[in-house]
């Protein structure tokens, strides 16, 4: 008779212990923990100033933890190169679109296309962001919300298995946080991740909460020394 093997749950693909930030000598968090396997969404929530940015940064290989430890794919980032490997993983869409103004619409998302070693996927990214009939416009011309959109189908163009997104429908249209919804719910069904954080209600079905506790500013005490 055949030995069954019982097998276990499968392992998380991104898992964080313990995990704290620190910029300019102050704790912006600590003892973080959390698992994403496959298709799972996690929605970062939190007070201004509680961290959800750094925190973001930090997923994405720019902050390198000042305790805990993150995992990808069963590997500690902690060894050495592995941040390397890591990085090309990850997307993040952050307050700063990195838009070239002077640039047209269809050459800001081709450009990272061919950088990454892509070709074909500039103009259904900007078809699916609703872009399309300002593919051959310059990016000067869009507004705060289609230069949203830009960011966002310049992620779609790039295929990458996490996607970071910081306050994403921020400046979006009605239609625009439904197409939104819509990637990240495509996204998920191929087993994309995604991280969100947000201020605003977002549909992201099933999505795992994690939410950061304020931060409290932490003062320098000086001396009557240190004036003169």
């Amino acid at each position: 008779m055949a030995t069954r093997i019982r097998r276990g749950p499968p392992a998380p693909w991104l898992l964080g212990s313990g995990l704290a930030c620190m910029r300019n000598e102050q704790v912006i968090v600590r003892d973080v923990n959390f698992t994403v396997h496959r298709g799972s969404a996690v929605l970062l929530t939190g007070p201004n100033a509680s961290g959800k940015s750094s925190f973001l940064r930090l997923l994405c290989g720019f902050l390198k933890p000042s305790a805990g430890r993150l995992f990808w794919d069963g590997n500690d980032l902690s060894q050495p190169g592995l941040y390397d490997l890591y990085r090309p993983q990850v997307h993040l869409i952050a307050a700063k679109d990195a838009i070239k103004k002077a640039m047209t619409v269809y050459e800001n998302v081709h450009f990272w296309e061919v950088l990454e070693g892509g070709e074909g996927r500039t103009q259904w990214a900007l078809d699916r962001m609703g872009l399309g009939p300002f593919a051959q416009e310059q990016a000067v011309v869009l507004s705060m919300g289609q230069r949203k959109r830009l960011q966002l189908a310049r992620m779609l163009a790039v295929p990458r298995p996490l996607w970071l997104l910081d306050e994403p429908s921020v400046g979006l249209d009605v239609e625009g946080v439904e197409i939104l919804e819509e990637i990240m719910a495509e996204h998920r069904s191929k087993g994309g991740m995604v991280f969100v954080a947000t201020h605003v209600p977002i549909k992201l079905k099933d999505a795992m909460h994690l939410r950061l506790p304020p931060r409290t500013p932490q003062f320098r005490q000086y001396n009557a020394g240190d004036f003169v």
